[in-house]
């Protein structure tokens, strides 16, 4: 579980933010909601919701621990040698010369841990381990350009081969990791089990991640499992994406896969690859019966509640943190609010599943439709200054009452993190010169 991400110098990001998911003493310590994991004297929030102006840097927050996971799951394998890192700093300033922090602390296990490291564009330049079993800290390994510290706590199993097959441009975490230190798997998979969905402009069809997924999940020609708990979660990932779409309201009964095979040539080893494609199909009820129709033919909504359910019922399930980037896009606020609730709902979210998420719909700081889907705590703002860079803060810093109506004061400003706006488009008669 997410206690904390901490980053600097990431994109707009320019100088350090935290996001918190720590609760806070402002919101009702008993509620039913919050996550109490062993090993943590807090509690923790299972959603967050980041509000801004478009623009604002929300999006960069999640593209900051995006590029964290990446670094962790992929620098030993997929970076270049002798090719640096492909740091994303702040560009409007001379901030670009300078190094990017990135630093998350998590619970696993009943253990918290503190993991985070420092780069430049060729190397890194620090990382580091911290555990706090039993609540006393224990370095773990420390890390400052070619130079490695490791504490008698880590029982580093081939520890001098890792430490020289590790480059200066990739993590020691992700060298281990790769190479089955299985002390720091846990944490390994802790980042390879963070689920994003981010937007990379419109699109009316399915990633090659969703895709795959749902291939896998209903295509006909599905290898079953040896593993029995692995049948279990196929069936009820499944039925859970069925149940979902069906409770959705988007006339939607069933869908199932058709797989073919593409042949292409690869010019350079003159040779044929085969590759496995899906269609999908969706079954749709009328008066008339019910017909099966293609993918091609489904809303912009339905396929982007495809696309999350893919993440969210493996996420529910298993535990970890989903990442949403504009959750109401292209999705009715009931829907959306239904999602945020479902992370709510202990019962729907046994495992302490985490949602962070960017929105414009301030329906959810309102309560129209009952009480508040949102605790003060789990409402945070984005704002980019007169420099371009960003600031990250919480609702509660302006220390709202409980009877508060966050939603009106949000529009009117009272918070930041709204749009400024001009005459977006001058009137056709205006002769007024800028």
């Amino acid at each position: 579980m997410l206690v904390q991400f901490r980053v600097e110098n990431h994109r707009s990001l320019r100088d350090e933010q935290i996001l918190s998911l720590v609760a806070t003493r402002m919101g009702d310590q008993d509620d039913d909601r919050l996550i109490r994991p062993k090993g943590l004297g807090e509690a923790l929030l299972p959603a967050v919701a980041l509000y801004g102006a478009n623009a604002s840097g929300k999006s960069n927050l999640m593209s900051a621990l995006d590029f964290m996971r990446a670094a962790v799951l992929g620098s030993y394998r997929l970076w270049e040698p002798k090719g640096g890192t492909p740091q994303e700093p702040f560009v409007l300033s001379n901030k670009h010369a300078e190094s990017s922090l990135y630093e998350v602390d998590i619970v696993l296990g009943g253990v918290r841990y503190r993991y985070g490291f420092v780069i430049s564009a060729t190397r890194v330049e620090e990382e580091w381990l911290y555990a706090w079993p039993h609540g006393r800290k224990q370095m773990w390994f420390q890390r400052e350009g070619e130079n490695f510290e490791f504490g008698k706590h880590l029982h580093a199993e081939n520890g001098a081969l890792i430490k020289s097959m590790t480059r200066s441009n990739s993590l020691y975490l992700s060298t281990a990791a790769q190479n089955n230190q299985t002390q720091l798997m846990s944490i390994f998979e802790w980042f390879r089990d963070i689920r994003f969905e981010l937007r990379r402009g419109t699109t009316r069809s399915l990633d090659p991640s969703h895709m795959a997924t749902l291939g896998n999940l209903f295509g006909p020609l599905r290898q079953l499992s040896l593993f029995q708990e692995d049948n279990d979660a196929y069936a009820h990932d499944r039925d859970a994406i069925v149940r979902l779409m069906q409770a959705a309201d988007v006339g939607i009964l069933d869908l199932k896969a058709a797989d073919r095979e593409t042949v292409r040539r690869d010019p350079g080893a003159f040779r044929k690859i085969v590759e496995k494609e899906y269609d999908f199909f969706f079954l749709h009820k009328s008066q008339f019966g019910a017909a099966w129709l293609p993918l091609d033919w489904q809303s912009a909504g339905t396929i982007t509640l495809l696309g999350i359910a893919t993440r969210l019922v493996a996420v529910l399930r298993e535990g970890g943190v989903l990442c949403i980037d504009e959750l109401e896009a292209s999705l009715h606020p009931m829907l959306a609010l239904e999602i945020l609730r479902l992370f709510n709902d202990p019962k729907h979210n046994p495992r302490g599943a985490q949602l962070i998420f960017t929105t414009h719909d301030s329906n959810m700081l309102g309560n129209v439709l009952g009480d508040p889907p949102l605790r003060r705590d789990q409402i945070w703002f984005t704002e980019k200054d007169e420099t371009g860079a960003t600031k990250l803060y919480p609702l509660t810093d302006f220390h709202p009452r409980k009877e508060e109506n966050l939603e009106r004061g949000y529009l009117q400003g009272r918070y930041g993190a709204i749009p400024f706006l001009g005459d977006l488009i001058p009137a056709p008669n205006d002769t007024e010169k800028t």
